[in-house]
């Protein structure tokens, strides 16, 4: 079994727990720190920014896309809970794939995903930056990515405190801005706002334009493919409670809510925005539906709110971004899956090496998007495009043969127990598997290429993950011959 990476916080008497490894990482995390990056997680630029190509493709049905994906994610944040709720540690699911399937898992999954994460500070960063450039165009589009990215990874770097307080103001606006959306467009859509006139909002926008599902139910499982890539980021608070005060309370907290965040977050958004307008209103394509919807209530400056409110999901994911891919290699470097300089931590409790080399990587992305758009940084976009799939077909496995080894070993640290195991789990199994095979028919929106490039990525990982444990394995049988 490898060492699991944990806190360096001590019992109030001073005595050492010997069961906890110990690690350079510290509780910085508050509780409402944990509560808000829970919350948040959940609603990253994609919603606001995708949703539009879904409810095109799909169009009233694209709820039954979201309902799905949301399914399959509630299952999957259960699994992961489960174990995580036992073993609190900052690699989270690598960390259980290490245990549970061997190192070759662990050592593959954690750098798929923080490949896919360094790419993501590059989509964002670069987002971002358009929206800055509209506003202050003094400042050309990779200045503003410069200075987006430098002050966020100062934050970072500060200490975990000031990650979380970050996130917890960018989160905090984010589900402000979209409670509100969701009350005032419910209002409209009844009839019950003072003060506003739309005469295409009602429940009728959800049948009466050719029907719930005007594309046909293969739609459906296309609106799947368009969205389920939004719902990253679910996973980040049980990388973030290993630095929280009660790792296990933050993490059943955040599994427990789960299903609420994306009922209301996603499920009551998208509704909103297709009763408000027909699903083929022309502006959804044009202005974004989230911003078309605004406009239908006649708000002023709609698009200006939306691209604060995009901005803001821009920054928080770029927060996050940087914080998860960190604590990833630096899980990677405590388990000796990376350089050891990836585990060393300042006086602060920062993996100051993990998160500037994540940055750099970072960077790179960054001039390849803008220098290499079509070429270099499409391969790298869609290289990482299915990488969540396998992560979570990961933590499905994981949690099949963990949760025999917990009930063995502690039983008492079940905390969190997943639903009709192993019954749900290997349901949750096969809808990925069906989902990635669907993605390989689909050469419309790059479904098929984004899954053989990923394949060809993660095929590469895994063969490095065998010559080094091959290798490791080597070592190890010199080393008793010699003893």
């Amino acid at each position: 079994m490898t060492s699991q990476p944990t806190l360096t916080t001590e019992p109030e008497d001073g005595s050492a727990d010997s069961s906890q490894p110990r690690s350079g990482l510290q509780a910085g995390l508050k509780n409402r720190h944990l509560t808000m990056i829970a919350i948040g997680g959940v609603i990253g630029a994609g919603l606001f920014v995708g949703s539009s190509s879904g409810i095109a493709t799909a169009g009233p049905g694209i709820l039954l896309s979201y309902a799905l994906v949301g399914t399959l994610v509630v299952l999957v944040m259960r699994m992961l809970g489960e174990m995580s709720a036992a073993n609190p540690t900052s690699g989270s699911f690598s960390a259980h794939a290490d245990r549970a399937l061997g190192p070759w898992a662990g050592f593959s999954i954690g750098w798929l995903y923080w490949f896919f994460w360094v790419v993501v500070l590059a989509v964002e960063a670069t987002a971002g930056a358009k929206i800055l450039e509209g506003w202050i165009p003094a400042v050309p589009q990779w200045g503003w990515a410069l200075i987006v990215m430098i002050v966020l990874t100062a934050t970072n770097l500060a200490s975990v405190g000031s990650y979380g307080e970050f996130e917890f103001w960018f989160a905090g606006i984010k589900v402000v801005a979209i409670a509100a959306f969701i009350v005032v467009g419910g209002l409209a859509v009844f009839g019950l706002l003072p003060g506003v006139d739309s005469d295409q909002a009602g429940l009728g926008n959800l049948t009466e334009h050719g029907g719930f599902l005007p594309n046909g139910p293969g739609a459906v499982l296309t609106g799947v493919l368009l969205v389920v890539f939004s719902f990253m980021g679910s996973e980040i608070p049980t990388l973030a409670a290993g630095e929280s005060e009660d790792p296990q309370r933050a993490v059943t907290k955040a599994t427990n809510s789960i299903i609420w965040r994306i009922a209301v977050f996603y499920l009551g958004s998208i509704f909103v925005v297709v009763t408000l307008l027909p699903w083929d209103a022309r502006s959804i394509v044009d202005e974004g539906s989230y911003v078309a919807a605004l406009d239908s209530l006649g708000i002023p400056n709609a698009g200006e709110i939306m691209n604060f409110i995009v901005l803001t999901s821009v920054l928080s994911c770029l927060n996050s971004g940087l914080y998860t891919a960190s604590r990833m290699a630096f899980s990677l470097g405590e388990r000796g899956d990376a350089p050891k300089a990836f585990a060393r931590t300042t006086r602060r409790g920062v993996p100051q090496t993990a998160i500037l080399s994540s940055v750099v990587f970072g960077f790179v992305a960054v001039f390849f998007n803008y220098k290499f758009p079509d070429t270099v940084f499409l391969f790298l976009l869609n290289s990482s495009g299915a990488v969540a799939l396998l992560v979570w077909l990961v933590i499905c496995f994981s949690q099949l043969r963990l949760r025999r080894i917990i009930q063995a070993e502690t039983p008492e640290k079940l905390v969190v127990r997943m639903w009709l195991y192993p019954y749900l789990t290997w349901a949750a199994v096969a809808v990925i598997v069906f989902v990635l095979g669907y993605m390989l028919t689909d050469t419309e929106h790059d479904g098929r290429s984004t899954v053989l490039l990923t394949l060809l990525v993660a095929a590469v990982v895994l063969a490095v993950a065998f010559v080094k444990q091959r290798i490791t394995a080597r070592k190890a049988v010199a080393g008793t011959g010699k003893g």
